[in-house]
């Protein structure tokens, strides 16, 4: 039963709140112990929301997942974690997260609330509604950013990373639905309410003028990063790469269902970000 709820709790979806770290790099404050300690909290917790979200989920989508050949077998729809068991324990994780979130910073709590909330709308509504999920998943991570400022003195935190997380977050969101729709062509049964609403030709579109937006943003953002120094638009050829090594996979591999499965699994990926993150830190704590 307990592996039952881990695996219901996603622990591979985590690596999304790593954005709660943004604030803490690009203030150049990553080496600060107590900022350090602050925001590794706030990462914690906002794994412990993300699992309650994810249990929620579940439950309100296992009577369609036990219909489904392949989702009938996630523990709560097959049986293996019973429903009782999966309500407290999202109960209970949500709380601790809420609760122990205001420990830390009031705003990083009410952020961990709407987070929450907003997630179950979506779950509950939202999901089923074509351009707003992707839009609504974007808004998580820009959450997850804002979550990361509040536990911190910023000083030299931009606005434009907002930009820039809300169109990375839209370019992931619509390359994922654009896999989910390529895998199943002529399998209609298996298809998600939402992807009825898009069409391959129109998710490259958006795919195409996010993509190119993503790499004009950040680059502004190097620009005019704050003290005036340029160095930083060094580091747009990973970010580029990035960018065009997932989309070769969406189309050309044809995967990207999980975003975050290609960043735990495709090495030329994994390389880029690898070395995008030294060049940035090069900048910021060496330059």
């Amino acid at each position: 039963m307990l592996r039952a709820l881990l695996k219901t709790m996603r622990p591979r979806q985590w690596t999304k709140n790593a954005f709660l770290f943004a604030a803490l790099v690009f203030d150049g404050k990553l080496f600060r112990l107590p900022d350090f300690l602050r925001t590794l909290a706030g990462f914690a917790l906002f794994c412990m929301i993300s699992s309650s979200v994810y249990i929620f989920n579940d439950l309100l989508d296992v009577e369609a997942d036990r219909l489904h050949p392949v989702k009938k077998n996630r523990p709560i729809a097959s049986g293996k974690l019973p429903v009782p068991i999966a309500v407290a324990a999202g109960t209970i994780l949500g709380l601790l997260a809420i609760g122990l979130g205001f420990l830390l910073d009031w705003q990083f709590a009410v952020t961990v609330l709407v987070y929450f909330c907003m997630i179950l709308v979506y779950s509950k509504w939202l999901k089923h509604v074509p351009i707003l999920d992707v839009l609504i998943l974007a808004a998580g991570f820009v959450l997850r950013v804002h979550a990361g400022t509040t536990l911190i003195i910023v000083e030299r935190f931009s606005p434009w990373l907002y930009v820039l997380m809300t169109l990375l977050a839209l370019y992931l969101g619509f390359g994922k639905r654009r896999a989910e729709l390529a895998m199943l062509e002529g399998d209609p049964s298996n298809q998600r309410k939402v992807l009825d609403g898009y069409t391959i030709p129109l998710l490259d579109q958006f795919i195409t003028i996010v993509s190119g937006t993503t790499i004009l943003a950040y680059s502004l953002y190097t620009f005019f990063r704050l003290p005036d120094n340029h160095t930083l638009m060094l580091t747009i050829p990973f970010v580029m790469y990035a960018i065009f090594r997932y989309l070769y996979l969406i189309e050309v591999k044809q995967i990207g269902g999980e975003p975050e499965e290609i960043l735990l699994s495709d090495r030329p990926f994994q390389v880029s970000i690898f070395l995008w993150g030294l060049a940035v830190l090069a900048v910021f704590y060496v330059t």
